[in-house]
């Protein structure tokens, strides 16, 4: 398992992970190979989380996809990973059953996002969260989640320490994480200004309205 989280704040997100493979008892630290459990895609970068044989198979898929690799969004998220599920099977031969219950064909990938749309979250069943403060996966979410509410409201503290700091965590307690952690950050791109009201348009001097906000997610 691992510890992976991404973090947002101020015009900053970050996305950090752990650096360990196990195989049952047997660890495969970096001093053995060089895990690699964030990588580029475009100008995002993606975590994940479960079993090793997703590594490759998504990282050749995604970066394979060009300009159909759309991540910027929730909703760019969705469509694309609708994508993603259906190349799974037919190009990388998933099994899509989990329980005899399911809703719907699970492409068994769990993921973070980072990316200068925001961070995000996918999730077996193509579930896409936009998240406002931060989240992690892997066995040591938990560990890595109180971490990073202890201190992200410290002033001074950027995305990127925060990030640090429930990794950390996470190789702290959790057996199946451990160093080195790998962190990236990315810059928020601007949001556009909202658009001037008409004077006397609304309220006795011509003012009125407010900033739209962008708070669809969870953390």
């Amino acid at each position: 398992m691992t510890t992976c989280v991404v973090v947002r704040k101020g015009a900053e997100v970050a996305i950090a992970a752990d650096a360990l493979v196990t195989f049952g008892d047997t660890r495969l630290s970096r001093a053995y190979e060089r895990n690699q459990k964030v990588f580029p895609v475009g100008e995002s970068f993606v975590a994940l989380a479960g079993t090793t044989a997703h590594f490759p198979v998504m990282r050749a898929l995604l970066t394979g996809m060009g300009d159909e690799c759309r991540l910027l969004t929730r909703d760019d998220v969705f469509r694309t990973f609708l994508n993603v599920h259906e190349k799974l099977k037919t190009e990388y031969f998933i099994n899509t059953k989990e329980d005899e219950d399911d809703p719907y064909e699970s492409s068994q990938i769990v993921c973070l996002i980072a990316n200068p749309g925001g961070i995000f979250g996918v999730y077996s069943y193509r579930e896409v969260f936009a998240f406002d403060r931060f989240w992690g996966i892997g066995s040591g979410r938990n560990y890595a989640l109180g971490a990073m509410h202890a201190v992200y409201d410290r002033p001074g503290i950027g995305a990127g320490e925060i990030a640090r700091i429930g990794v950390d965590a996470g190789v702290e307690f959790d057996k199946s994480s451990a160093g080195p952690i790998d962190v990236h950050t990315v810059r928020l791109q601007a949001q556009p200004a909202p658009a001037p009201v008409p004077d006397g348009s609304n309220g006795a001097n011509g003012a009125g309205g407010g900033a739209a906000t962008n708070n669809d997610g969870a953390a």
